[in-house]
């Protein structure tokens, strides 16, 4: 996502490059192109116009110092634009009700049953509560299905009414049913349409006027552009939501939803959907966001993931390993595991700054892993533990039972016995530039 208005971005600010200073005729240029840049990644041409003029002002009402050039000044301004466009910073939802009661919204194919799902799993899990789902689409016929699915998945009741056909009802009972069994919170997934219609208007806001939401979620598909803005606006006249859900903002989609949303229907984005698993949501930060679109990576966001798969007693003890020259492939697995946790792996290298354009064109296999691991379920319990035992009569047995060649295998333990040595010596403090070059691929 906005790889595209990243790289129109980039080139806009190049404009300013070798500048002394900020002038009418060269910030008249660069926002020129910015405010290309921004309707061809689908952004609202009202909310596009008044962003580059707020850009302008600010520009040319700054004194810029002589340690900073014109380039950096102009791309600090967009930044700081960008981030109060999307909202300025993040906005919790409302979970003071006992139970809590969130009424989730959108068209069909909008991604809502499953981030209905999405939302009870990050909530038990981060937050500690006690959720109920409730199945409310009552006109789909997988509707049900799915979220029963998806309950079963992370452990969280389902609440259905087998052959009715009433969702004021149904989320009503749900309530009820919620206060004896002890859940806190209650999530009440809804029906959708192909398209905004009065029948389902009238549907979603009487379910609303019968159980009074704490918090109403409108779930949007970023990958619809503007038509997703205009159902916003349309949705939220009639039901007055209090935060935006955009998914699939892992796909190929230029942006413009998530750019011109909050100033469009003056709700904020709370949360974005960036996957297909459970755990693939998160928070929406607007300066984070702002950082990716400028180029700049999302380290906080990578390190919030990666502390959320770290066990600070576990890594102490493969620290001991690892300077022991004692790291296994069983501990290489176990690595693996929890990189996998952490998200797709095109989402997780475009946190780290710089990389964003490097791994534009990039194919990224999240199915990278399964041959390796393949190979390392092969081996025996004492061969994963003792790598030093594999000799060739092993290892044409290991890739007879993992479906792989001998010379893939030989090149997996390759580069295992590559990764133990920088990690060993690494522990050990040693120089990483002469420690690569002593490796058989460093020099090159």
């Amino acid at each position: 996502m906005f790889e595209n208005l990243s790289e129109r971005l980039e080139r806009s600010f190049k404009i300013l490059k070798g500048q002394g200073t900020i002038t009418e005729i060269n910030v008249a240029e660069t926002l020129k192109d910015i405010r290309r840049a921004l309707l061809d990644a689908d952004v609202n041409f009202k909310t596009a116009k008044t962003f580059t003029e707020t850009v302008k002002d600010e520009a040319l009402g700054q004194n810029v110092l002589t340690a900073v050039k014109p380039q950096q000044m102009m791309v600090k301004i967009v930044h700081d634009e960008l981030t109060k466009l999307m909202g300025g910073s993040s906005t919790d939802i409302n979970l003071d009700g006992k139970p809590a009661v969130i009424l989730i919204a959108g068209l069909q194919g909008s991604g809502k049953t499953t981030f209905t799902g999405k939302l009870a799993n990050l909530l038990k899990s981060k937050r500690s509560k006690n959720p109920l789902l409730v199945a409310g689409d009552v006109y789909r016929p997988a509707a049900i299905n799915q979220l029963q699915v998806l309950g079963e998945q992370i452990g969280v009741p389902v609440y259905t009414e087998e052959g009715s056909k009433d969702p004021v009802k149904i989320a009503k009972d749900a309530i009820k049913q919620a206060k004896q069994n002890g859940n806190d919170l209650v999530i009440v997934d809804t029906a959708g349409r192909l398209a905004v219609d009065e029948e389902m208007m009238k549907e979603i806001t009487a379910i609303k006027n019968a159980v009074k939401p704490h918090e109403i979620l409108f779930v949007v598909d970023s990958m619809t552009g503007q038509d997703a803005v205009n159902t916003a606006k349309e949705f939220n006249n009639r039901l007055d939501f209090d935060g935006v859900v955009l998914t699939k903002l892992d796909g190929d989609t230029r942006g413009g939803a998530a750019l011109s949303i909050r100033s469009v229907v003056n709700k904020p984005i709370k949360f974005v959907g960036t996957g297909e698993k459970m755990d693939a949501l998160d928070v929406f930060h607007p300066n984070r966001m702002a950082d990716r679109i400028l180029g700049m990576g999302d380290i906080v966001s990578l390190v919030e993931r990666a502390q959320e798969q770290f066990d600070a007693e576990e890594a102490q003890k493969l620290q001991k390993k690892i300077a022991k020259n004692q790291f296994s492939f069983n501990d290489f697995l176990s690595q693996i595991q929890q990189i996998k946790k952490m998200g797709s792996l095109k989402d997780l290298a475009g946190m780290i700054p710089g990389m964003g354009k490097a791994i534009k064109d990039m194919d990224f296999d999240d199915d990278a892993f399964k041959e390796v691991e393949a190979i390392i379920y092969s081996m025996t319990p004492d061969e994963r533990e003792n790598p030093a035992i594999l000799n060739g009569s092993r290892r044409k047995r290991i890739a007879s039972g993992s479906g792989s060649s001998i010379q893939e295998v030989n090149r997996l333990i390759k580069q295992f016995e590559d990764t133990r040595k920088v990690m060993k010596m690494m522990s050990k403090g040693k120089n990483l530039s002469k420690m690569m070059a002593n490796l058989p691929m460093g020099g090159r």
